[in-house]
């Protein structure tokens, strides 16, 4: 099976760690756990860390190497809201489902929080709040109604109008939620962290292992071989695969791929005080932009979402999307000067409904999937790991429906 390109440019994240720790390849062995996990990427590396730390024996298996695929291009802001507003969702599935869902957000932001105070040397986790802005006047009932709902049901946030941005920032917005409990990240660092964690816990890994046939026997039991002759036999199979679900396409998932730009600057030599408190920033408009900052003083901007799978190859390609990104990056901070360090684009995939999808597979027992599509990857992947160990468990979490593969939601949008 061959391997889909992710992304293409220069990535900052592999430049924040020397040499990481590598694992041996399955090779011709023939081995036996409780559960296998397809994928050494976020979703992946946490499946198998929650599994492991719950005393299920459990392997990870990734045919290149940990962290080396969307993980790699991520830009590690974490926030509890979704592409989707929750007002928006509500529409789709109910109040009471969409605030249940935003709430499994909020939660997964503070599992985030619990695991990254394990990890040795830190992951450059830091407690943020957000501004999300109107892009537009006619944007702002929407946004207004999103604020009410949120604040109704009891979600830290604020309502800030033009005068109230304008006093904290060098730009001016029509109006702006802020959402308190968000989070940023060095996602880099956290998934080859929480990885030695969970090795020291008893989670197995093969690197450079492609699973190329998944056997299933008459009592459910699971062989899955690999290239090189070697396999795994268990009762769980994960597929944390990103978006090369082959198993699925155009069956169950039914999502959209498409690309998406961001860039991170030089560290700036010009004062944070412009920027309250370094927020995150971004907007009601689609495609939308996003803006972070960084411990060494950098700065994130991403967004210009285009409807093709494909990252766009070569530096001169991308040069006008990541020209536009810099240059709306001084327009709202003039004094954030300092150049372009890298730049990258990638796949970025949506669901046709705005939700994830996590759970069991329809037709086959004992086959599970964390597809973390949407902006919100990281949170729907520290959502997916728990959801996933306790259906294991043969426990049933009401939010399983709300994400289910062959959820309604599916067949409505």
């Amino acid at each position: 099976m061959s391997r889909k390109t992710l992304y293409t440019g220069s990535l900052y994240w592999p430049t924040t760690i020397g040499k990481v720790k590598s694992y041996p390849p399955l090779g011709s062995q023939h081995e036996q756990f409780e559960a296998v996990v397809i994928g050494g990427g976020m979703s992946g590396i946490l499946c198998g860390h929650t599994l492991a730390c719950s005393g299920i024996r459990t392997a990870v298996v990734e045919r290149g190497d940990i962290a080396g695929g969307s993980t790699s291009a991520n830009t590690g802001i974490i926030q509890f809201s979704n592409d989707m507003m929750m007002s928006e969702l509500a529409d789709q599935i109910g109040e009471s489902n969409a605030v249940m869902f935003y709430a499994a957000c909020k939660h997964a932001v503070e599992y985030l929080a619990l695991l990254s105070g394990k990890i040795p040397g830190g992951v450059d986790f830091k407690r943020r709040s957000s501004l999300y802005a109107a892009s537009s006047e006619q944007d702002l009932p929407k946004l207004r109604r999103e604020y009410e709902m949120l604040h109704r049901h009891g979600f830290d946030v604020e309502w800030w109008t033009p005068s109230m941005i304008r006093s904290k920032f060098p730009f001016t917005k029509p109006g702006a939620i802020i959402t308190h409990g968000d989070a940023e990240v060095n996602p880099y660092r956290f998934v080859h962290g929480i990885a030695e964690d969970a090795a020291a816990s008893g989670l197995t890994f093969y690197e450079h292992t492609d699973i190329t046939s998944h056997e299933t026997s008459g009592d459910g039991t699971h062989q899955l071989t690999s290239s090189e002759g070697g396999s795994l036999t268990c009762s769980n199979v994960i597929y944390a695969v990103g978006y090369e679900p082959e198993e699925l396409r155009g069956q169950l998932i039914k999502a959209r791929l498409n690309r998406s730009f961001a860039l991170v600057t030089e560290p700036q030599t010009a004062s944070f005080d412009v920027w309250h408190e370094r927020f995150m920033i971004w907007e009601t408009a689609r495609p939308y932009l996003y803006l972070r900052t960084m411990k060494d003083n950098r700065i994130v901007i991403g967004g210009l979402d285009e409807e093709t799978p494909a990252p766009l190859a070569g530096v001169h390609s991308r040069k006008d999307r990541i020209d536009e990104l810099y240059q709306r990056l001084t327009e709202m901070f003039p004094t954030m000067t300092a150049p372009v360090a890298y730049e990258w684009s990638a796949t970025f995939g949506e669901s046709r409904d705005g939700l994830p999808f996590i759970g069991r597979d329809p037709a086959r027992s004992g086959v599970y999937y964390s597809l973390g599509y949407g902006g919100n990857g990281t949170v729907y992947s520290l959502m997916a790991c728990r959801l996933i160990r306790d259906m294991i468990r043969g426990e049933t979490p009401p939010l399983a429906s709300i994400v289910a593969l062959d959820r309604p939601s599916l067949t409505t949008v």
